[in-house]
Order: C-alpha cells, then structure tokens, then sequence
C-alpha cells in the first residue's frame, strides 16, 4: 500500500535478468512492469468503485465490481508471492528443515511432491497457477490447481509457492512448451522464501 492507502506494485526483489537463462529479461520486464501493473490499477478501480458504491447506496453494478476485485486483486497478491518466490538459479534446488519435513509428510518425498506439482501447473486448463498452499485447517501442505486466479481454490489454503502459467510469463522464450517452463522454474525456486510464508502460518 503507499501513502494514500492505495495498492501499489511491489519492486522486483532482484534485477530483470537475475532469472536468467530460466526466465528471460525481457519477460521479466513486461511481466512485471504491465501485466502486474495492471492488476494493481484494475484493483484500486474496483476499491474505489466499491467505495463508491456504499456512499450512494448504489448496487446496480456489484456483481461486476466484486469480480473486478477478486481478478485484479487474486491476479496481484498472487504475483506479488511469484516475485518472492523466485531467484537465481541453483543446482539441487530444495528445501530443507521443516519444511522439507513437512513436504515428506505431505506428499511422501519431495519427488513426488515436485512430479505432482509440476503436473498439476503443466495441465492447468488455459490461464492460471499451480500452487504450494497451506491449508490452515488441516494443517496441511495441499497442491492447488487455480485457473483464472479466483477458481478452483479451497477456502482456508493460503499460498506459500505459486507458478505463474499464464502465456505471458514464459511465452517470448518458451512459446506453447509450458512444460518446459514448468521444469526449469524448479531450478529458481526460493526456497527461504516459501520457509518465510511457512513459518508465518504457523507451519513451523
């Protein structure tokens, strides 16, 4: 938020080319500078449409605000932890500690958590996430599928690693093999990072 309790678009925690050769510069650059940009913009609209809307006792337009404010808002704290989630890339990339445990717990070993994740963010139906949540009331690390930011996601899980599989975060270089992308995106993964949202839920 900045001054004027508006949403603002976070700086990228590292430099454009910082992921490369996983994600390309230029993508980088796009991805964050417009597309994110414009998912704070959508959201402030629809906040202060809202706004609007409470002080002229006026809903005509609600079920179109309140969608605006789930897409743009889903679409920015969901790009927001993408930032975070990411960094240079690293040989053996993998957790450790508790969370490593906790994904052993979860999932069996952290192959085949990697080969579940990766399969459910490869075979996402058109634009969306494949996503590392925690979910609060079973205590429990899940794999979430959410196609179009808002949908498919459960009540209660809260994003600690989320993979971007919308065309324009890998399209320039990756073009239709998401696959590819999906694979590669492993090796940048900051694991700190998803430690860091780990802990703060209560899942160390």
């Amino acid at each position: 938020m900045d001054a004027d309790g508006k949403y603002a678009l976070p700086d990228l925690p590292y430099a454009y080319d910082a992921l490369e050769p996983v994600i390309d510069r230029q993508t980088v650059e796009i991805h964050h500078d417009r597309h994110h940009a414009g998912y704070v913009k959508g959201l402030n609209n629809a906040e202060a449409a809202l706004q609007e809307a409470r002080e002229k006792s006026d809903f005509a337009m609600i079920k179109h605000w309140e969608r605006e404010l789930a897409f743009h808002g889903s679409g920015h704290i969901l790009h927001s932890i993408y930032w975070q989630n990411m960094r240079a890339p690293k040989e053996n990339n993998r957790p450790d500690g508790k969370l490593a445990k906790a994904i052993t717990q979860a999932f069996g070993g952290y192959e085949p958590f990697e080969n579940q994740l990766f399969a459910a963010t490869k075979s996402v139906e058109a634009s969306g996430w494949g996503i590392l949540a925690y979910q609060v009331l079973t205590k429990k690390l899940i794999i979430q599928q959410a196609e179009k930011h808002q949908n498919l996601t459960m009540w209660g899980a809260i994003p600690l690693l989320v993979i971007d599989v919308w065309e324009h975060a890998y399209y320039l270089k990756y073009q239709n093999n998401r696959g590819d992308y999906v694979k590669n995106f492993f090796s940048i993964i900051n694991w700190p990072d998803v430690e860091k949202h780990f802990a703060a839920v209560g899942g160390m």
